[in-house]
């Protein structure tokens, strides 16, 4: 078995993790980490359905663009409901439903469903930075006193800030390095930085409900 190989499998592996922290904490979580959670275990489920149609089928990007749609949608609700600013939440509806816009025209007549999303999932990765930018930006500007490390939504976040803005610039270029057969190298970057990812999820989803003062 390759190192590689064995990584894929690992992060494949490792969406389980969120999803067994909110099991374990479930009764802790409230409506916006049970979003949150509920996208874990979609995500985990298209993890598994893609590495199975690896080996049963010629093409399984169909998927990778549904998966970006379903992804856009969730985070706009957990986003949405974690913002204070009604203005921001606004914002959070406008950008959602304007990058639900741009790909769901690539998917049909730009890249194709049959293609790899390079496009999509850039727009996907500017929108979730944009949003966990704005999110830290509220969280530490609260006037109350919180402990932010005890907070599940901030480890979330972190992780979702974490994975974007690493990945963003192999999404752009994926399809040109797809193209000169180097993939497998420059893939590696994604698959380590989705198992941390998914290990900060596991911390948000794992934290208790936390008192303000």
């Amino acid at each position: 078995m390759s190192v590689a190989y064995a990584l894929n499998i690992s992060s494949s592996v490792s969406g389980i993790f969120p999803v067994v922290a909110a099991l374990y904490n479930y009764r802790h979580l409230d409506k916006i980490l049970k979003i949150a959670a509920l996208f874990f275990l979609v995500s985990s489920l298209f993890d598994w359905v893609l590495e199975f149609t690896k080996m049963v089928a010629n093409n399984n990007l169909p998927a990778i663009h549904l998966f970006i749609v379903i992804s856009i949608l969730f985070f706009a609700a957990i986003y949405y409901y974690a913002f204070f600013n009604p203005f921001l939440k606004k914002i959070v509806i406008i950008l959602a439903v304007i990058a639900l816009l741009i790909v769901i025209f690539n998917s049909v007549f730009i890249e194709g469903i049959w293609e790899y999303p390079s496009m999509s999932n850039t727009v996907l990765g500017v929108l979730l930075i944009f949003f966990s930018l704005a999110y830290f930006y509220q969280l530490l500007n609260r006037q109350e006193f919180i402990h932010i490390e005890k907070q599940g939504l901030f480890w979330i976040n972190a992780g979702v800030l974490f994975y974007f803005s690493i990945n963003i610039f192999l999404f752009m270029l994926l399809r040109k390095i797809i193209a000169a057969h180097q993939q497998e190298d420059y893939y590696m970057i994604h698959i380590i930085t989705n198992i941390i990812a998914n290990v900060l999820y596991s911390v948000g989803l794992l934290c208790k409900p936390q008192k303000t003062t």
